[in-house]
């Protein structure tokens, strides 16, 4: 059967692969088409277009960006429409990706949404498209179950994906043994490693017995990170970052998904955030959570340190990086980490979306035949 899938940034082209690895498995003919990145490439399939394209942050950026955008999802819905796939399925991805939604719907193709769009935290006006246009909503969060049948929404949890595709590195990505690592996670987008990697960078001198190494993605020119990193001995490592997190004492993280990443790999970690000022400010007045880190979110309490826009300095960071090399505050972090791996449910994630997936795939197959 024929899959099409839309993921917009690293950690969408992360799951939207493990989730064809364990299509494969259940449906061996399957074939597959897509945008996203190149761990989808590394499956199978036919890429269309890399999400670097397509991958704007903050309400300004999208603005600005808006024609190229429009011209994006015209490209995009020609393309389902000509290849006619059994099932498309939107990863994360809202501001694209629900729009897609209503134009596959009314072309009786089905959709099973994977990794719901964080409507819980703003524009929960959208929900009415899912309800309408969605088949199956596909959630790895646990809170999001109660929020989608609290408007009506059907809704499989099937646990989070991490779970699975998280292992051990087999050696210290580091050409320094002697000095332990600390991992820089500035994000996967350009705005955002402009905006956080500079102040990152900056207290690297104040830990001389550490290592900064900074986790890049290859979605990025590497001219950007160089331009940065100019005049510093900091390293940078391209497509690595489980490796890395898995050997690191300790990591600073731009929100998302790799939050969660070094909660599962024991990391004691600092968010750091910092978006352009007019789209901080709107989102500020938008979004409705306590917190911007899933690990927070999840625990529902303040278990990682948030240095978010103005509070991303160069001596809070020191002060919260301190906090959680040694000591209690590093060990009350490791004991919350426990207990939010018992929230997230069992291993076999990415298996148990795949089913659902697929059979909503082969019910629409066989009436079509």
């Amino acid at each position: 059967m024929k899959y099409y899938l839309i993921a917009g940034e690293a950690s969408g082209d992360l799951h939207a692969s493990n989730l064809m690895k364990a299509l494969k498995k259940i449906d061996p003919r399957a074939e597959f088409r897509y945008w996203g990145g190149s761990r989808m490439e590394e499956v199978e399939g036919q890429l269309v277009q890399h999400y670097r394209e397509v991958s704007f942050m903050g309400f300004w950026e999208v603005a600005r960006n808006i024609v190229a955008l429009v011209r994006h999802l015209r490209r995009c819905k020609q393309d389902i429409k000509a290849w006619q796939p059994d099932v498309v399925i939107p990863v994360d991805f809202p501001g694209f990706n629900l729009r897609i939604t209503k134009f596959v719907a009314r072309l009786g193709i089905p959709v099973c949404y994977y990794i719901s769009p964080q409507l819980w935290a703003w524009k929960s006006s959208r929900v009415r498209l899912i309800r309408r246009y969605v088949q199956r909503m596909i959630c790895i969060l646990p809170f999001e179950v109660e929020f989608y049948r609290k408007h009506g929404i059907e809704v499989d949890f099937v646990g989070h994906p991490l779970l699975d595709s998280l292992k051990s590195a087999d050696a210290r990505p580091s050409q320094q043994e002697d000095r332990p690592v600390v991992a820089l996670l500035p994000g996967s987008r350009r705005q955002e490693v402009a905006a956080t990697l500079p102040v990152m960078i900056s207290v690297a001198s104040h830990f001389p017995d550490y290592q900064f190494v900074i986790c890049g993605v290859s979605a990025i020119e590497r001219s950007v990170y160089d331009r940065i990193m100019a005049g510093s001995d900091i390293r940078l490592v391209v497509d690595r970052t489980e490796q890395i997190l898995s050997q690191a004492h300790a990591a600073l993280i731009t929100s998302g998904t790799a939050t969660l990443q070094a909660a599962l790999l024991d990391v004691p970690q600092v968010v750091c955030y910092k978006g352009g000022a007019l789209s901080y400010f709107i989102g500020r007045r938008l979004v409705r959570v306590k917190y911007i880190a899933l690990v927070n979110l999840l625990m529902d309490k303040k278990v990682v340190d948030e240095l978010i826009q103005n509070d991303l300095t160069r001596n809070n960071i020191i002060s919260a990086l301190t906090k959680v090399l040694a000591g209690p505050a590093k060990q009350a972090m490791l004991g919350d980490y426990t207990q939010l791996r018992q929230k997230l449910g069992k291993a076999g994630a990415s298996h148990r979306a795949a089913q659902i997936v697929y059979d909503v795939a082969a019910e629409h197959s066989s009436g079509r035949s």
